[in-house]
Parts: C-alpha cells; structure tokens; sequence
C-alpha cells in the first residue's frame, strides 16, 4: 500500500480508503446508470444482438468518466480524482480536452 500511497501522492490511510471507495461507487453506479442511458437511446438488446454489449461498455466509459470527478468531488478529493481523469485521457490519446 505504502508504494500506491507514494505513487499517487498520498499521505494517509484514511485518504486511499476514500479513493477505493470512490473507485467502487463510480463503477457501480455508471454500471447500474447505462441501463436507462441505453433505453433512453433507444439501444436494445434485441436491436443489436451480439453488439448490445460492447455498445454498452462503450457507453459506460464517458458516464464513468463524468461520475468519477462528481463522486470524487462530494467525497472531498476532486484535486486528486481530477489529475487522475487528466492523466489517463492524455494516455488514450485525448490531452487535447485539456488545455494548459
């Protein structure tokens, strides 16, 4: 735990176990958000088959994306969760969201 906590730049127990149980929450909740997000889209497994569950996931990572600086913010670690968000988009390819 002591190399996540230096790898990530923290200092307590107390903030890693925040940060773990912002990660679940997030997961959980898009997971259970792309349901009605695929309804209101109009997507349905009967439409597309084999590909309702790729779509899906697709559709998961942008509301997972969102929730997990929302989440992080309630939880009080938004600095960290947002440097977090901005360091994995620039790994996929997508630091041109991010002006600085």
């Amino acid at each position: 735990m002591n190399k996540l906590k230096q790898r990530w730049g923290i200092e307590t127990n107390f903030q890693l176990m925040i940060i773990f149980i912002v990660f679940a929450i997030t997961g959980s909740a898009s997971a259970w958000l792309s349901k009605p997000f695929c309804f209101w889209l109009g997507i349905t497994k009967e439409d597309l088959g084999y590909w309702f569950t790729p779509v899906r996931l697709i559709l998961i990572f942008p509301i997972y994306q969102v929730l997990l600086v929302l989440i992080g913010f309630l939880f009080g670690q938004f600095k960290f969760f947002w440097a977090f968000e901005k360091k994995m988009l620039k790994r996929m390819g997508l630091g041109f969201l991010f002006t600085e």
